[in-house]
């Protein structure tokens, strides 16, 4: 701790500066890593962490620091800690913040604030805002500004408290400057364990009744559905989605994921849909089932690509939010509860009763993948095929909000477990791709992590190599080349309109990749992408890999 003692045994009362009580907090609570920016408001958090020994990330702008957090948190179920500096530092992570409440992410933000006696009403104190606390507040799950020492570790632990105990959405504690270096009594206690929310029995046994006797069932799964981190040796699928497959084939039902579940379950297997919820054959599919089973999912017009979907069957729903049974699609059987528990708890019940496994329907057999799935992948069909190639099956694909993402890598790379998929959905974002496949990769070293972007989203974080090179990653990031705003592009013209403000000048960007220090490339050829990728896998710095995009 060079020089530092030790703060006593978990529960003893010390008088650490705030700094200090708020690092030794984070790491009970098992942080080793935060990402973020030193900043004048938050050296004495930096020099804390460096005397903890926490590994500190600096990428290249705060919103790069949030998208590495989600990503870091997403592959390793961890919460992403988080640490700007007031003002500016804060709103810069904003955007990301948001990213996160609309994927259910667990991300701590953590940054100072004006001092505990300012009046905080415009006097020009540096990096003052009206009220910073409560402009991030209508971003996240909640926003919490301490007003003494002793706060700070109950804060922490609220935080993490909320991770663990429902739906994971980022928080934020601000804590006022004054404070950091100011000591004072604090009782700093180790984590509290969470129990997991068991499902009530009696809506389990009517939810079964239920998919016992559908005609027609089918099964959405989304990203509650996921089981990011490590897991135990030959268990390669989560096991919510394990249980989730033993049960469709129990009930000869098909089951489609929302862009948050890809991965849940393998998208080989004979009764899985893949991730094609915004096909409309599957949404008329589903519309049709007479009982529906959807499993950590909002069946929100993000997953479903239409504002007026509705189903026409019961729906049974599973979630560890209870705002969810009343949402766009009101729960006729509500089973507020951890989602593996729920659907351990349905096969059960289905096994007890006998239920003989059923045979697939067979004019399901071909749904998502006709006509409009092929009208959809086409364009990028061969590029895709090429990455699925060159990817180990144990591979995590970050993709951004670019068209060759949700046309294309959404449904034309099918992924079995344990294979990860990070998109940035709902909220939308754009330069997502390359800081969350960082943290995604320092969050799962021993995994191959590759990023997918447009060349309009690259550009919004592309700075971002410059700390995949000081982290010396093997880092592929795949920038698929149109020379702008490619969907924005389309849509004008459906409208009728010239396209305004969408073509974009575009660098070099192989060039740009060796200024950074990493490795740049551009490939014409499916052949040649894949040769480039697997390339990019072996080598100890980021290569961007640039391919062109016919429109």
């Amino acid at each position: 701790m060079d020089g530092h003692d030790p703060i006593p045994h978990p529960g003893t009362i010390t008088t650490p500066t705030g700094a200090r009580a708020l690092v030794e907090a984070l790491r009970l609570h098992g942080v080793d890593t935060i990402f973020g920016i030193p900043g004048t408001h938050n050296l004495a958090i930096y020099e804390e962490l460096d005397r903890a020994g926490v590994h500190c990330v600096t990428p290249r702008h705060e919103q790069g620091a949030g998208y590495a957090a989600d990503g870091y948190a997403r592959v390793t179920g961890r919460p992403g800690v988080v640490v700007t500096t007031t003002g500016p530092g804060v709103v810069n992570a904003a955007t990301a913040l948001g990213q996160a409440y609309s994927d259910s992410s667990p991300i701590l933000l953590i940054s100072p604030g004006v001092p505990t006696g300012h009046p905080r009403d415009g006097r020009g104190y540096l990096h003052e805002s009206r009220d910073q606390s409560r402009a991030i507040d209508a971003l996240c799950a909640w926003s919490h500004r301490v007003t003494t020492v002793r706060e700070i570790p109950a804060a922490v632990a609220r935080a993490f408290g909320r991770f663990a105990e429902g739906r994971p959405r980022p928080v934020h504690i601000e804590i006022p400057f004054d404070l950091l270096d100011l000591k004072g009594p604090v009782k700093i206690v180790p984590p509290y364990r969470i129990t997991r929310r068991e499902p009530d029995p009696k809506a389990l046994d009517v939810a079964a009744g239920l998919l016992r006797t559908a005609r027609r069932p089918g099964f959405v799964l989304g990203g509650g559905a996921q089981c990011p981190g490590e897991r135990p040796p030959g268990e390669d699928e989560p096991p919510v989605g394990r249980l989730t497959m033993r049960l469709a084939e129990r009930l000869g039902a098909r089951v489609v994921t929302t862009v948050n579940g890809k991965g849940a379950v393998p998208e080989s297997h004979p009764l899985a849909l893949g991730t094609t919820l915004h096909l409309a054959a599957v949404r008329r599919w589903l519309a049709a089932c007479d009982v529906v089973l959807a499993v950590g999912t909002e069946l929100g017009p993000a997953d479903l690509w239409d504002d007026e979907f509705a189903l026409s069957g019961r729906l049974v729903r599973i979630d560890i939010d209870p705002g969810q049974m009343h949402g766009d699609h009101v729960a006729d059987v509500a089973i507020v509860a951890d989602a593996e528990l729920a659907v351990r708890g349905l096969a059960e019940r289905l096994d007890r009763q006998g239920v003989v496994p059923r045979p697939r329907r067979e004019r399901d057999a071909g749904i998502g993948h006709g006509a409009e799935f092929d009208e959809l992948t086409r364009r990028w069909s061969g590029q895709l095929a090429a990455l699925r190639r060159a990817l180990p099956k144990e591979s995590v694909v970050v993709g951004d909000n670019s068209m060759c993402v949700y046309h294309g890598a959404l449904v034309g790379m099918p992924m079995d477990p344990p294979g990860r998929f990070l998109f940035p959905t709902g909220f939308g974002t754009l330069g997502f791709a390359l800081p969350a496949a960082i943290g995604a990769k320092l969050g799962r070293p021993g995994v191959p992590v590759v990023a997918l972007a447009g060349d309009g989203a690259f550009q919004f974080s592309l700075q971002e190599l410059a700390t995949a090179v000081e982290l010396q990653l093997s880092l592929p990031v795949v920038v698929f080349a149109n020379g702008g705003f490619g969907e924005i592009r389309e849509e004008m013209r459906e409208r009728g309109m010239r396209p305004v403000a969408v073509d974009l000048h575009a660098p070099d960007f192989p060039a740009l990749a060796v200024a950074y220090g990493a490795r740049g490339r551009a490939v014409k050829t499916p052949g040649e992408l894949e040769d480039a990728v697997a390339e990019a896998l072996r080598t100890p710095v980021p290569t961007v890999i640039v391919v062109p995009e016919e429109e």
